[in-house]
């Protein structure tokens, strides 16, 4: 269990900060970017649920808690030293729920007959700058796999990766179920 007594502890003010297997880097480093993204991803995740419908809703909120796990996993880099404790992970099933929570929003939209401009309710333009922010996400974790020694678990970029899709299909869900989309106007002001 977590557990905090003291909210500033001093030592992040020479701009390291500590990683959970007690490794201190950079603040600049690509793991903390891109565990700040995530976080990032989560704030705009709770603005969104000030406008989301109570079934979204519940979904976003078990999100916002899976994005703690992966922030933890983030975290946590794989390494060659055993840890004192059990390494928290996203899983393959956290994957697959999204998956299905994805068919299941958009078996009852109508196709796309063009792109989506991110606009339409207020839910769903805060969760199109969430997926915006999910997209990042995803880009800093691909680049921080890309560096040797410091993985990133397959399950994790799969998660993020759906999320971004079903972020997009929630968009949509928000807007009337596609009906109040606004669609991009190939050469529409020319």
């Amino acid at each position: 269990m977590v557990r905090l007594n003291k909210i500033y502890t001093r030592t992040g003010d020479a701009g390291t900060s500590g990683l959970a297997t007690g490794e201190r880097r950079s603040k600049a480093d690509l793991r903390f970017e891109t565990i700040g993204t995530v976080d990032e991803l989560n704030a705009v995740l709770g603005l969104v649920r000030l406008h989301a419908a109570p079934d979204l809703d519940a979904v976003l909120a078990r999100i916002q808690n899976e994005l703690f796990d992966l922030g933890a996993e983030l975290a946590t880099p794989q390494g060659d030293e055993p840890l004192p404790f059990e390494r928290l992970t996203v899983t393959d099933a956290q994957v697959e729920r999204l998956e299905g929570e994805i068919d299941a929003m958009n078996a009852a939209l109508e196709p796309l007959r063009s792109f989506v401009l991110p606009a339409g309710s207020p839910a769903a333009t805060q969760l199109h700058h969430a997926r915006t922010v999910a997209r990042r996400a995803e880009r800093l974790m691909v680049g921080l796999a890309a560096r040797p020694g410091e993985a990133v678990g397959g399950a994790a970029l799969r998660y993020v990766n759906r999320l971004s899709d079903l972020l997009f299909v929630a968009a949509r869900v928000a807007n009337d179920h596609g009906r109040a989309d606004v669609l991009w106007v190939p050469g529409g002001s020319r």
